[in-house]
């Protein structure tokens, strides 16, 4: 299952799991993700799509409604579903801000709680005796390096870390979870020319990175990284360490 499936990080996540053998759930919610589905299924993947407004509680039970119709079983668990919008402190309203962690914090709660049944009946291939599904929460450097104008998002995110964290020590050893922080790996619409500049030059790698930066790093963390649990695993190319 991967929420925000329609572009960007999302689709590079799903279209790297079809490749690496998984059938997919898609979820998206203003941009079809069709699109996507069709690459994934070109790959041999079975894909179901839903549909949902993930910062409502009642959009976040009909995904859960969706995968529990069609899968018995879940083994992988990608929310990656974010909203990212500008607002000076003065500004950040009570509604801005329950709109951020609606998306950010409390529907990764309410669908990690959800899927948990199915999470404890999946069995990821080559993981030890014990060990089930795998959650993967998408964090963001955000959460430790404040952007000025983001405070909100910055705490929603900061969240979402906690969640990590304590996910990894409520549901272990049966299901894994990992927190993936990327760093620059797709432009903000919003961002100009000389926004985009004045960042690039603060990455010690002396560029950006791309989605599939990121879906790489999902698939290893699924299949490979059994002993990874509670980590937040940046990918910024070097940007959270910067002064």
């Amino acid at each position: 299952m991967v929420t925000g499936a329609a572009r960007r990080v999302g689709a590079a996540i799903a279209v790297e799991l079809a490749a690496a053998g998984y059938d997919l759930v898609l979820h998206w919610r203003d941009t079809s993700a069709e699109d996507t589905a069709v690459r994934c299924r070109a790959l041999g993947a079975e894909v179901a799509l839903v549909r949902a407004d993930l910062g409502t509680v009642e959009g976040v039970q009909a995904v859960i409604d969706a995968v529990c119709a069609r899968f018995e079983a879940l083994e992988l668990l990608v929310h990656n579903a974010s909203t990212f919008s500008w607002a000076s402190f003065d500004d950040t309203t009570a509604e801005h801000l329950d709109a951020m962690m609606a998306i950010h914090a409390r529907a990764p709660l309410l669908l990690s709680r959800g899927l948990l049944d199915r999470l404890r009946h999946g069995q990821m291939p080559g993981a030890p005796e014990g060990q089930h599904g795998v959650v993967v929460h998408l964090c963001d450097v955000g959460a430790d390096r404040p952007v000025r104008g983001y405070t909100a998002y910055s705490m929603s995110k900061a969240a979402l870390v906690m969640l990590v964290k304590s996910m990894a020590v409520e549901l272990a050893p049966a299901i894994r979870t990992v927190g993936i922080s990327p760093g620059q790996v797709a432009w903000p619409d919003d961002y100009d020319a000389d926004r985009r500049d004045r960042l690039l030059r603060r990455i010690p790698m002396g560029r950006v990175g791309d989605p599939e930066d990121v879906a790489r790093l999902v698939r290893f963390v699924a299949a490979e990284g059994h002993y990874l649990n509670g980590a937040i695993v940046p990918v910024d190319g070097g940007l959270s360490t910067r002064y």
